[in-house]
């Protein structure tokens, strides 16, 4: 197939403007003077560097660190992650034939100003995928024009961002439902990243644990969260002491919140034998008795996390130093050059100034993504709106609820996890203007 020189120029933008709002999408970190990190953030960096195993991650964001750092630096995972986000955008301007290097860039500028969405892509966390999720399945089922190599590249990277967090499991399954309501036709080639996300997290899991399972030991995080609620003490109650449970001797007495009953030292996980793998099948247990014996409290408290998460969605919380000098430099000294611990040292956050560039933002940002929810709703219901804009504006709020229910109903409400995902809110009324300034003609598909 020839190429001509306007064909040319053309990639050559295409490929400036996506290299440009990457930048535009991770200008946190670049503030920051290094890429944000999270106390977790050292755990997938040891995942893969040094073979370790964690109960609660997936063996799938650790290798994608360590196959872009390479050992040298953690700038190269941020910049991947604002590339990936970039051209995905890219991608859906272009489904809407609304697509220029101007346009995009006004998108990410507007992204990256008005949300948490530079905040997310510039931490090296899966975060990011949470999104990516929505609108990689969204590509995928309403695909109008999209090149062979394009379909392959999503395919692969809507399976990736799935298994990157057992939550996007839910997430997916939810958008995937949501197609099937939609565009039925496409169920299929929509469902096909989950399957095989699936399928990565049991084959990992098989070789870390010698279990062919999904998440082997997450019932300690629904554990962590019904006791947390209210809900196990009347059931230990009833079934202490001849179900011979160890949770009985904590009855009473179990941690205010979840995050202590899963990470403090002293609390119930860890003081059990064989720490959070040791009290996974106790937590089973009881979780199902939880459920036989109060499903109403469980619905009831699991609605009222899920509608207080899908609230919270501010900046801030991911920023601050608290834990980060002793695992990052740990991880640092293990895996990197002395030049990437003085740089991680040097930067904003590590010295405790980054968190109100951030939180200032929280006020403007939820006025914007509260304006952008009411607006992809009303437009979800008119039917004066393109068709294909409307299934769009059905995932993402599709997406913004599911995410909002599984973080928030079984692990518990947290800013972090709704503002990963809450910046898909500005995307339909974005693209609704762009439309109505005129659209361009789509690709053919190759």
């Amino acid at each position: 197939m020839r190429v001509t020189q306007a064909d040319a120029r053309g990639r050559l933008c295409e490929v400036l403007a996506i290299w440009a709002g990457a930048v535009l999408l991770v200008w946190p970190a670049l503030l920051n003077g290094y890429p944000i990190v999270f106390s977790d953030t050292n755990a997938f960096l040891l995942q893969a560097g040094r073979s370790l195993v964690f109960f609660d991650k997936p063996w799938v964001y650790g290798p994608f660190l360590l196959a872009l750092h390479g050992n040298t630096t953690l700038w190269l995972p941020v910049a991947a992650q604002g590339l990936i986000v970039s051209h995905v955008l890219w991608l859906v301007l272009r489904q809407f034939a609304v697509q220029t290097a101007w346009r995009h860039l006004g998108l990410c500028a507007l992204l990256a100003l008005g949300s948490a969405a530079p905040w997310v892509a510039g931490l090296l966390m899966p975060d990011i995928f949470a999104p990516v999720v929505v609108l990689t399945i969204f590509l995928l089922a309403f695909d109008h024009g999209l090149r062979r190599w394009e379909r392959g590249w999503l395919i692969g990277l809507a399976a990736f961002a799935i298994a990157s967090h057992l939550a996007h499991l839910v997430l997916a399954a939810a958008c995937i439902a949501a197609v099937g309501v939609l565009r039925w036709r496409r169920i299929s080639v929509a469902t096909l990243p989950l399957g095989m996300a699936l399928v990565m997290l049991a084959a990992t899991n098989m070789v870390a644990f010698g279990k062919f399972a999904i998440s082997p030991y997450g019932a300690v995080f629904s554990l962590a969260r019904m006791a947390s609620d209210g809900l196990v003490d009347p059931v230990l109650a009833r079934n202490c002491p001849a179900s011979g449970w160890r949770m009985c001797a904590w009855a009473g007495r179990f941690p205010a919140t979840s995050d202590r009953f899963l990470w403090d030292v002293n609390g119930p996980m860890w003081t059990t034998p064989g720490g959070p793998i040791g009290l996974a099948p106790e937590a089973a247990a009881i979780i199902k008795r939880v459920i036989a014996e109060d499903p109403l409290g469980v619905l009831r408290t699991g609605l009222a996390n899920a509608l207080r998460q899908a609230t919270m969605a501010g900046v801030g919380d991911a920023l601050v130093p608290d834990s980060l000098d002793t695992p990052m430099a740990i991880s640092a000294r293990a895996l990197f050059p002395a030049e990437e611990r003085t740089r991680f040292a040097a930067g904003l956050q590590a010295r405790g100034m980054l968190a109100p560039w951030g939180t200032v933002l929280n006020l403007p940002h939820a006025i914007l993504l509260l304006a952008g929810a009411l607006t992809t709703l009303g437009l979800l219901g008119s039917p004066r709106t393109d068709a294909l804009l409307r299934s769009l504006a059905a995932l993402i709020l599709v997406g913004l609820l599911a995410n909002a229910t599984v973080t928030g109903a079984l692990s518990g409400p947290h800013d972090r996890y709704q503002a990963r995902i809450a910046w898909l809110s500005l995307l339909v009324p974005t693209l609704a203007l762009l439309m109505a300034f005129g659209r361009k003609v789509a690709p053919e598909g190759k």
